[in-house]
């Protein structure tokens, strides 16, 4: 490991975030920061599509909501090493990523903005282009912060949110065309990607991705119900009757959870969802946390207050709400194998989603046997779960309400997916929607090398439920499921039309092997390669696209065939529903105005870090400005010259003891400098 390496590894091991760094080629002139494990695998993949994988100078990503203090020192070094050696070109510097689940992207792009600010003389000596994407929590604020910056930096940010794909700054940044595009305009070529989509109304802006489903099919939007839909609407009666769920189906409307762990933001961002899906019962019956007695916890179901029991034992939890079959396990992977197993030992329980990352691998495994004899679904571990738009969403799927809103999660669609990536997934939701009629249901089943269930068992359950039309999946580089799919397929397990993607399709055109942002992200062999894989299920009749930047129009255009052949009929769009938001949020977006309580000039502990003045808590220690220089912030609000400092901590030393001796040459020094 180079030292820039190590002191990331050491970062990351510091953090419950994730912070990546390897360094492919010092001298490269295209530079990336990304955010998400699977999100940085694919803009590798771009870069690498047009031909710069040779001058891609790191493959690194930072995810898991870390702090501005720790995305600066992430940004920090990533600048250091880009500004050390001129290029004849220039250099290019992609901050991208996905739609971000819980990370606050204004948060983690003051760190960013920090480090650019003082880097500005390197990047303008260095010919630095610098292209966003990203979307998220806060993505209007911090996109807005990194404009501003544009235009005062003397460096030129060009700045995108979720309306372009997620990959669409790679082709701007390097001056190519996107991939089977027609025409040279980056705005025109994003517009014929994707069929009927709008172009952008700004000049210099890449186009809407949006497709109207109804208008892109060439058919009226009628009110009809599609020919089997007959049978969904047995299987719900059935359900609601009291004869259960049926087997591919393990969340409906009436799914009721478990949460184990204390988090409140996602046991509240389940509830809004239930709100605005207008579910009669909420999805969330109880939690459990095993380190607190039995109390209760407050939420809000829409404008209104209400209380939710916390239980210090699953026993307890079961007892009181045996209409749980669905436990969202928050354990850390320290303890996760355990509580996973007690889990496994009530029967009422059907599905377990294990979210942690890190979980070893010999307890994963012991885990999946375990669940697989108990007749369980066991997604995870290292996910965000899995959606059902209308139903039922697991902690953090989907990010914010704004996010579950224009994905139109809140309704269901006829496109089911499976994805590795928790992340990646969001942006699924986002791709889905602007193609198509919508999600039906989507699971991230995690990026580790042993996940709890596969693809294939996800794809079979969205085979056998008449309410899905077409399979939509999310493969990666490293290991052999996407095969068992392409088998399916090809033996007619799989009728319904396939959509498919593998990511990684970069590693091979790397010269040192690299270790994506997944655990399970590395090819062992020349099998378990992207492009292997994908030609694999493009021969079994899979519907592959050349690159990742093409899935959006090849999604598109598979819906436009199924509507053309009935199989889909398009239904009008429901009226959108109002989202409630925290007042704590609606502050931090700057939707409102509050006189404060409390007014400090001194010093400021509102934010990620300590303030003295204005003066980072990290800025103290590191200019070592001593006692003095501190007590010179705290009294007089400003830095004091040496002398004065050094005047204050002769007087501390001096009446550190208060002896009559010491006072008396104290009184005689104040005396003689007065």
């Amino acid at each position: 490991l180079s030292k820039e390496e190590a002191y990331i590894q050491e970062l990351d091991a510091k953090t419950g975030a994730s912070l990546k760094l390897t360094i492919l080629n010092k001298d490269g002139r295209v530079w990336t920061m990304v955010a998400g494990g699977g999100a940085s695998v694919v803009y590798s993949d771009a870069i690498a599509a047009l031909g710069f994988a040779g001058e891609l100078a790191n493959y690194g990503e930072y995810s898991g909501a870390p702090t501005e203090t720790q995305t600066y020192e992430y940004a920090k070094t990533i600048l250091d090493l880009m500004t050390r050696a001129p290029h004849p070109d220039g250099k290019v510097l992609i901050i991208g990523g996905g739609i971000a689940n819980f990370t606050n992207v204004a948060t983690t792009f003051k760190g960013i903005i920090r480090a650019l600010k003082e880097y500005k003389q390197a990047l303008i000596a260095n010919k630095v282009r610098v292209f966003v994407r990203r979307a998220g929590p806060n993505w209007q604020e911090g996109l807005r912060a990194m404009r501003e910056l544009g235009e005062t930096l003397g460096v030129e940010i060009r700045v995108y949110g979720p309306e372009t794909h997620v990959t669409a700054i790679v082709p701007l940044a390097l001056g190519k065309a996107s991939a089977g595009a027609v025409g040279a305009g980056f705005k025109d070529s994003l517009a014929k990607q994707i069929p009927d989509s709008n172009a952008g109304t700004t000049p210099g802006t890449p186009g809407q991705m949006d497709v109207d489903p109804l208008r892109s099919a060439g058919s009226a939007a009628t009110p009809a119900v599609a020919p089997t839909a007959a049978a969904a609407a047995a299987a719900a009666a059935a359900e609601e009757a009291g004869a259960g769920a049926p087997w591919y189906s393990p969340f409906t409307a009436h799914t009721r959870a478990i949460v184990y762990g204390m988090q409140p933001r996602a046991v509240q961002g389940m509830l809004d969802f239930d709100f605005i899906c207008k579910r009669k019962v909420p999805s969330v019956a109880c939690m459990v946390y095993p380190f607190g007695g039995n109390h209760v916890q407050k939420f809000y179901w829409g404008t209104q207050e209400t209380l939710l029991p916390v239980f210090a034992s699953l026993g307890e939890a079961a007892k009181r709400f045996p209409d749980a079959d669905v436990v969202v396990n928050f354990a850390s992977c320290r303890s996760v194998y355990e509580s996973t197993k007690e889990m496994l030992g009530y029967p009422q329980i059907r599905t377990i989603a294990i979210i942690a990352e890190g979980v070893p691998e010999r307890h994963t495994r012991k885990l999946i046997s375990l669940s697989q004899k108990a007749s369980v679904t066991l997604i995870g571990p290292a996910t965000v779960g899995g959606i059902k738009p209308g139903c039922f969403k697991i902690g953090n799927t989907g990010g914010m309400m704004d996010n579950i809103a224009s994905s139109k999660l809140y309704r269901p669609g006829s496109v089911a997916y499976v994805s590795k990536s928790g992340g990646m997934s969001n942006e699924l939701n986002n791709i889905v929607a602007r193609t198509t009629d919508g999600v039906y249901e989507g699971v991230a089943i995690g990026g580790d090398r042993y996940p709890g269930t596969t693809f294939l068992d996800h794809m079979l359950r969205y085979e056998a439920d008449p309410g899905c039309k077409m399979l939509l999946l999310l493969g990666e580089v490293g290991g052999v499921e996407e095969y068992k799919v392409a088998e399916a397929v090809r033996a007619k397990k799989i009728t319904k039309p396939v959509v498919a993607w593998c990511i990684g399709t970069c590693a091979g055109m790397f010269e040192t092997e690299v270790q994506f942002g997944h655990a399970g992200a590395l090819a062992n062999s020349d099998s378990e390669t992207a492009e292997a894989k994908n030609a694999a299920m493009r021969a079994a009749g899979v519907h592959v696209p050349k690159t990742f930047e093409e899935l959006p129009a090849l999604l598109n255009q598979v819906y436009s065939d199924l509507v053309q052949a009935g199989t889909i009929v398009p239904r009008p769009e429901p009226e959108a529903p109002k989202i409630p938001i925290d007042y704590a949020w609606a502050q931090e977006l700057g939707l409102v105005r509050k006189p404060a309580s409390f007014v400090s000039t001194i010093c400021d502990d509102r934010g990620q870090e300590l303030l003295y003045a204005g003066m980072r808590i990290s800025d103290v220690f590191k200019e070592d400005i001593g006692i003095g220089g501190v007590l010179s912030l705290l009294w007089f609000k400003r830095r004091l010259p040496a002398y004065a400092c050094k005047f204050i901590e002769m007087v501390l030393m001096l009446t550190a003891d208060h002896g009559p001796a010491v006072s008396g040459a104290h009184n005689t020094i104040v005396t003689a400098r007065a």
